[in-house]
Formats: C-alpha cells, structure tokens, sequence
C-alpha cells in the first residue's frame, strides 16, 4: 500500500452539495531510486465534474498514467504519495486496501492500456464481467452472468451469447478492450479512468472502442478522465484539457481553447508536431526540439525553458504557477473550481496571441547553437549523394523524364502452414498472409502500404527482401529476379535493399555500443575496420547525432533517437530503397516530427526510394506519393496520395479515412463517419467473393440481393477507374470525405 503524507489541505471540506465527483488537490508522487528521488508527479490539481470528460494529454514519462493509478491506490508500496484525491467528497490518497477497494470498481473504475494483462487469462470474460457485479452487490451468480450479457451486448462485442463463454487470448485487441469497459462500468461508477485505451489498437477497432466508450457514459452518467497521447482523440471526446510535461500540469481549459489559443508553448508545439488529415501535403512538421527532461535531474525554474524558444532568463530560475490570463493580460489565479478558466505555466504566455507553431518552433534562437551541426550533415550528406551519383549517372536529368521503376512484385503470394499438435504435428490448414500482390516502386518515391495489423503488410515487406521465402509469385530489382536467388546470391543486393524496423530497441543488439551497431553492415560487406569507423562519425552527423554518441549504448538514447540510429544503419551501404515497417508509431508525437523530417530531408539528398509500411494514415497522407492499402492479404485500392484522400472509391479506404480522429475539436464533432462492425476474419478462413464483404456498410444497407450474391460470390478484381486510381470493389463509389473538413 503507498504511504501519504497530507498537506496543508488536510481539513478541506467536500462541496457535498455540488456536482464534483472527483476532486485532485497537490498530488504528488515521489518513487525512491538508487539515484535519488525521483518526482513523477508534483503537485497537479483538478476538479471533475459529474458527466465532463478530461482529457489530459503529454509525451511519454510526464507523469498521466502514475497520476491516475495514485488516484486509484494500485502505486507500488515504495511510492510517496503526498495531497488529496477524493472521490464524491470520500479521501482515497492513505486508505488501507480493504477501505479502498470497496470505491475501486464501485465508484471510481479504471480501464488499461493493454487489456490482455488486465484480463486473467484462466478465466472466462463473462466470469470476470460477473465477479466484479458480486464484488459489490449481493446478488446471485446468474442474475450477476445476465448482467455480464447485457453490458457484452451494451458494449457492441458480436454474438455475446458466445464471447461471454470465452477467453481473453480468443478475443481480439478490439473485444478484449470492450470486455475492460463492460467491467469498468459494471457498477454504474461515477467516474472513469481510461489510460491510453486505444493506443495499439486499428483506427477502424478504435473507433468502435471509443463508441462503446461513450456508450459506457451514457448508460452509467460517468465523468470521465481520458489520458492518451492522441490529440485527434482528445478533440472529439473530452470538455477540457489538461496538458501535462514534467511531472506536472502545464495547461489546463476547455477543449477549444487549448487547441485553438493555446497558451503553454509546449502544448502549442505539440499541435504543431502532428501531421494532419485534413491538410494537404506542403510543409515540413515542426517539432519541438530536444527530448522531455530527466525527472530525476529537472532543470532549475521552468521544466519546458531548455527546449522553449521564448524562455528567457526568468524561465531558468523561476518555475512558473498554473495561472489564467485576464482581459488587462495581467496572470491571476483561479480557483481550481472554475472549470471555465484557461490556465497555463508559462511566465509569458500572454505574449503566444496567434502565434503559429511554425512561427515559434523554426528559426529561434534555441535552434541557433544547432546550425553548426546542421551545416555539418548537409555537408556529409552532399558527400553521400556525390558517392552515390558516381554509380549512378545521368541524375541531373531525372527532373524531366519519368521516374524509373526500380522495384517489381508481380502476383505475391505467402501461405503460411497451419501444423497439428503432437509430435508428428501434420499440415492440417494454412494462413493465407498475402494473397496475390502485385505493386512496383519508382526512384526517389516513397510508396505508403496501409491498412489494419494482420493484413499482411509486414509479411510483404518482409517478402520484398527475401527475409522469408514466397509461395509463389515474383520480386524483381532493376530487372533482376529475386525470387530465384540462394542466400549468398542475394547478399550483395542487400547493399541497395534495407530495412528499418518498427521497434528501434527490439532491433538494435544492446551489447553493442552505437558505432559498432552502425558499422557492422559494412565489415560484414567486406569494408576495413578504418573505412567503417569514418563512415559512422558521416552517417551519425547525417541523422542529426553527434560522433561522440558512437561511444553509447541502445538503452542510453530516447526512442526518437535510437530510431535515428537505426536509419543511419539501414543508410551504412548507400542502398537505393529503404523499407520502413512502422518506423514512427511506437514514437511521442514531437519525436515523430523530428523522425519524419529526417526522412524526407535525406530522401532529397540521397535520392533515396521508400516503401512505408504504417496503419497512420495522417502519417501517410504527409509523406508517401503513391499509397496501395491491404486488407486480408490483398490491396483493394491503389492510387496516387492526393487522389486517394481527395476521393477514396472502395468502402474500406473510406472507412479508414473516416476513422482518423483529427486535431480540431469542432471538425472532429462534425465530420461524416463510416462505422465499420466486427473485427477482420481469420486468414485462416477468408470469406468467399469479396474478403470485405462481411464488415462492409455498403454491403449491409444498400446493395439489393443479386448485388450481394455477386459480392457472396465473385471475388473483385482491381480495376484502374481512370488516372491509375485502382480498386477492387463490384461497387465502389467515389466518396469525398475531407472536402468539408478542409480549412
């Protein structure tokens, strides 16, 4: 249990005659360490009314999740909780176990990140649902099981007469997230916690998660408190903001006001870092220089000033208060009651007016001890590009003739097999990975791979470089089969085919320091030890690091930056085509920017070919020139990246492009949405005809019988409906889905 040590609100008396359901006063959370003290959370204050949704948002390690799980008492017994949290006017920091666990579930119900280990995988989802019924009512097991099916049913998870009998491993992510809500609000709580419930899910499987979210309120009348990391999410669920940086709330006010008059650098920044759906293709993002600080070694005065372009000598000594500005300009205080105030920390943050992002974030003085080493990787990266254009002549002329295709996949398929249990262990089935692919790649393009995890986009990837071995079908680079090759033969391709990987630190050896990661490509093709060491100190300057950083190892870097270690080593051979499997989305929103800049800047200088794997699809629109989006092993449209946002043709691209939550409250509210039921069948057992039809609304709601036979029936062919614009669909229609969100 965590130890407390009340303040100086210790006599507060509740407002029992009022609305507040939860109510936050100087929370603070301090976990001992072999380095000293470490404050994840310092001194954060809130109210929460009855029915209002909270959002608050902020990168990795500032303190949302630890927050939340003091409010709930689940912290580790070492954790030092200090303030008040109290739920209906009850104070729950310091109660014993057995006191507060007959609040937790009851009044105040939490749902987690990662479902699956917040499920007991030994027993039933419907026995789970009922337990937590009897934890708090005396009532008998069936009618607890009857309440489990309603709120199955509640929760929109398919058949419940069926999932209530099964398993949390035979759910997917989506059910097994739903079957957290249907527990959270199997009490009728007054208040919700939900921490990150959408990050690793599909766009599609998050916006049914969300739908049952909103139904969880409604039925129950919940407040709610969401934390996440995505902002989209966050402007079309919640009344209010809370931005958190550093331990502690940096801005705080209505929805609108944050996103649209922001007052905190730090939250104007972080709008500024997002790539937008509903914008087209044009400038750079603008991402907040730096990385979020250390909490066991804060900066003196304000925590955001070491990466703030307006700090100033104050901002280094002084830490500034969460404060409102009033109509003289003049920075007051506010009650923490008055949830109508816009409040930031920042000592001059009635001098942001309007200011843009891009405005604050591109050319200030933060960036200027920088510009040295800019200069110095524009350097080596025109040295990259002069290696490069010696093997490659007659690039000056590429500007005015069509773009080469250098990368051919003609009708790919992989099945993988499904093996009996025993010791014989007998092909009893396969899995139908990828499904008859066929796609090319130009020069210096980047061609996005979209859709849902599971549809075979990483298997291709993977196909592409021979990682794994086709069923059939062939791969061809410059006119030169792949698909034919023995290992060995295909070892000196691998100079011009590379992968970067999704997890930078599941892929980077930690007992290796940097610069041996980096170089070990090139000793492996043949290069002197001499030759590699120099070429590292090139590739590190070239992907914004220092040389000194070659002497680290993988787990002394932040994410954003062992992702740029990875790219420097995919880079080591001067490959003409890098394949990057989800190469940003297990990074913070600002890192991301940094990451995606980096990509297009040495796509320029090198000329370098690109096949993006990514479910992101704001991501895709910002950096890919010609999308080709899977489902179910098969691509069912393909086009150019304007033409396809512009006016999507088959059901399941507007339903992804539909389902992308954007960064504008009022655009959010407003938008059309296309709801996609269930989840993706087995590719085990793909339907017959067309594989989308069982989860597609036009199938359902307007085709007539003989339409839905033929769909039953006829698998559908991809077909160029003019300017290379292809989809695979006996119905497709052309819908315009971002025209009225446009600014």
């Amino acid at each position: 249990m965590t130890t407390t040590d009340q303040k100086s609100n210790e006599g507060t008396t509740p407002r029992g005659t009022d609305d507040v359901v939860l109510e936050v006063r100087d929370l603070s959370v301090t976990f001992p360490s072999d380095d000293g003290p470490l404050p994840a959370v310092r001194e954060v204050s809130y109210v929460l009314r009855r029915g209002e949704a909270l959002g608050i948002v902020g990168e990795s390690g500032s303190g949302k999740s630890v927050t939340s799980m003091a409010i709930m008492g689940l912290l580790p017994k070492n954790a030092r909780v200090e303030g008040s949290a109290r739920v209906l006017g009850q104070e729950v920091v310091g109660l014993r176990d057995e006191k507060i666990s007959r609040i937790r579930g009851n009044r105040i119900a939490m749902i987690f990140q990662d479902p699956l280990t917040s499920l007991n995988p030994v027993y039933t989802v419907g026995y789970q649902i009922a337990e937590a019924v009897l934890a708090h009512h005396k009532v008998g097991k069936k009618a607890a099981m009857d309440r489990a099916l309603d709120l199955l049913k509640l929760v929109g998870i398919p058949h419940p007469e069926q999932r209530i009998k099964q398993y949390p491993h035979e759910l997917s992510g989506g059910m097994r997230q739903r079957v957290v809500i249907a527990i959270a609000m199997a009490n009728e709580p007054d208040v919700i916690i939900a921490d990150e419930p959408t990050t690793a899910l599909d766009v599609t499987v998050q916006a049914q998660v969300l739908e049952a979210l909103e139904a969880a309120r409604k039925e129950t009348g919940a407040a709610l408190v969401l934390i996440t990391h995505d902002l989209g999410v966050v402007a079309g669920h919640v009344d209010r903001v809370g931005v958190m940086y550093g331990g502690r709330m940096v801005e705080m006010g209505p929805v609108e006001d944050v996103f649209y008059r922001p007052r905190m650098p730090y939250a104007l920044g972080l709008l500024g870092s997002l790539p937008r759906l509903d914008e087209d293709r044009g400038e750079r993002l603008t991402p907040i220089l730096g990385t979020p600080p250390s909490l066991l070694a804060l900066p003196t005065g304000c925590a955001f000033s070491p990466r703030c372009p307006m700090a100033r000598d104050v901002c280094h000594e002084k830490e500034p208060r969460l404060l409102a500005t009033d109509e003289n300009g003049e920075r007051v205080r506010v009650p923490v009651e008055d949830t109508s105030a816009h409040t930031a920390a920042c000592h001059f943050s009635d001098q942001l007016g309007e200011t843009a992002p891009e405005d604050l974030f591109r050319a200030t003085s933060v960036q200027a001890d920088t510009v040295v080493k800019l200069d110095a990787a524009e350097e080596r990266a025109e040295e990259a590009l002069d290696e490069i254009s010696d093997s490659d002549t007659g690039s000056t002329e590429e500007s005015g003739r069509e773009r080469e295709t250098i990368l051919t996949v003609k009708d790919l398929v992989k099945n993988f097999p499904i093996r009996s249990k025993g010791l014989l262990k007998r092909k009893v089935g396969e899995v139908q990975a990828v499904s008859g692919i066929s796609l090319d790649l130009r020069e210096k393009e980047t061609l996005a791979l979209v859709g849902e995890s599971g549809c075979g986009k990483s298997t291709t990837a993977r196909l592409i470089l021979q990682l794994i071995k086709q069923t059939s079908g062939e791969v061809s680079y410059m006119g030169q089969p792949l698909h034919t090759l023995s290992p060995r033969q295909m070892r000196p391709l691998r100079r011009d085919l590379q992968l970067v990987f999704q997890d930078p630190f599941a892929s980077l050896d930690p007992r290796m320091t940097v610069s041996d990661i980096i170089a070990e490509p090139m000793r492996i093709h043949g290069r002197s030890n001499s030759d590699a060491k120099g070429r590292v100190k090139e590739l590190l300057d070239l992907v914004g690091l220092s040389s000194e950083h070659g002497s680290r190892y993988p787990h002394e870097f932040s994410g954003g930056q062992r992702q740029r270690i990875g790219i420097a080593r995919a880079l080591a051979l001067n490959p003409k085509v890098l394949l990057l499997d989800e190469p940003v989305s297990a990074l913070d929103v600002s890192i991301q920017a940094g990451v995606i800049n980096l990509l297009e800047d040495l796509q320029e200088e090198l000329g370098l070919s690109y096949m993006f794997v990514s479910h992101d699809l704001s991501v895709v629109k910002h950096i890919a020139d010609r999308v080709a989006v899977m489902y179910l092993g098969k691509i069912v449209e393909t086009g150019t990246t304007e033409e396809l946002f512009r006016a999507p043709s088959h059901p399941y691209t507007q339903a992804l492009i539909s389902a992308i939550p954007l960064p504008d409250p009022v655009k959010e509210r407003t938008r059309e949405r296309i709801v996609v039921t269930g989840d993706v069948p087995s590719p085990a057992d793909p339907p017959s005809g067309c594989r989308f039809r069982t989860r597609c609304p036009k199938f359902a709601d307007e085709l007539s019988e003989s339409e839905r036979t033929k769909c039953v029936e006829e698998p559908p062919e991809l077909i160029d409906r003019g300017s290379g614009h292809r989809d695979a669909c006996h119905y497709s229609k052309v819908m315009e889905l971002l025209s009225a969100s446009r600014s």
